[in-house]
């Protein structure tokens, strides 16, 4: 198929779709910022996406722990200034088991009920991942330490495609069951853009007899060439028709914002109609993109919905 047939055929099944049913669920990922300006940047994107009353939003962590301090500082001012539900990234880099605990207490005591725990990587040019002396070593361990410092509601990453330092598919997936036997409640997949890879993921998963929910990561796809460097990084595959469909559109931002949305759309609209229900976007601190694809799949402001009803009654 090429990339002209690709886009008309996900242009068709938007055109002739309804939206998806309500009981459709969305949460979105944040990064912390660095500058005052980025900040401003993030609240307009937050508000933007607030009124779509997502399950939660979560605020990831840099690389080596980098960003800790504004990652509590965005999930505490999200607490107390909204009412959205935020989810802290936590991870096994460059902390010890007591300054970890001593966040997770402080997140615990300011009302934060979620946390994505993670493994982390390394800072750039470490040369791979060594375990702190007095830390956690790895998710799983993070997870069961957690539980003992408060009940909280633990998610961890799942991968498709598998972690990049997996051995393989059998030994990535044991890794999943080990977090999720220490007490993780849920799992937010790594962004891939073929369907049938998650689906198959899914069945694996299921298989080995993890029953919690395994919720798609979805990156709308705003920068092709930073979505390849990405993928690189993660060992996320990019199908040949994507490629090909975003070819061209480096100077047409437009156009390129109109052919993601549509992308992403009909990624959800898939799974959806295999049986998932839960979305979790990687805005990328930008609202745009995400707001279109609720709106597409039907999640939108309560006002709206309410309109909406009494135009139909």
């Amino acid at each position: 198929m090429t990339s002209k047939d690709k886009l008309s055929s996900l242009a068709s099944s938007l055109a002739v779709a309804a939206p998806l049913p309500r009981h459709v669920r969305v949460s979105f990922e944040f990064f912390p910022p660095k500058t005052e300006k980025a900040e401003q940047n993030l609240w307009a994107c937050i508000e933007r996406l607030a009124p779509l009353k997502p399950a939660y939003v979560s605020v990831t962590y840099g690389a080596g722990g980098t960003t800790r301090e504004r990652t509590h500082a965005t999930v505490t001012r999200i607490r107390r200034e909204t009412d959205l539900k935020p989810a802290a990234h936590l991870t096994c880099v460059g902390a010890s088991r007591d300054e970890i605990d001593a966040v997770a207490r402080q997140y615990w005591e300011e009302g934060v009920r979620h946390i994505v725990a993670l493994r982390g990587d390394p800072p750039e040019g470490a040369g791979g991942y060594v375990p702190h002396k007095d830390g956690y070593a790895y998710a799983s361990d993070l997870v069961a330490g957690l539980k003992k410092v408060a009940d909280f509601e633990i998610s961890v990453a799942a991968y498709p495609e598998a972690h990049p330092e997996s051995p393989s598919f059998e030994a990535d997936i044991d890794n999943l069951k080990r977090k999720i036997d220490a007490g993780a409640t849920s799992a937010i997949s790594q962004f891939f853009f073929d369907t049938e890879v998650y689906l198959r993921f899914l069945d694996r998963v299921r298989s080995a007899g993890i029953t919690v929910p395994v919720i798609p990561g979805i990156l709308p796809v705003t920068n092709f060439q930073r979505v390849l460097q990405f993928a690189d990084q993660c060992g996320t595959d990019i199908p040949a028709w994507m490629a090909e469909l975003f070819d061209g559109l480096d100077e047409e931002p437009d156009t390129r914002r109109l052919v993601a949305a549509t992308v992403a759309a009909e990624q959800c609209r898939v799974l959806h109609a295999n049986g998932v229900e839960d979305f979790h976007f990687y805005t990328l601190n930008r609202a745009d993109l995400a707001y279109a694809i609720c709106h597409i799949l039907g999640v939108r402001p309560a006002t709206q919905d309410l309109t909406q009803e009494s135009s139909h009654a």
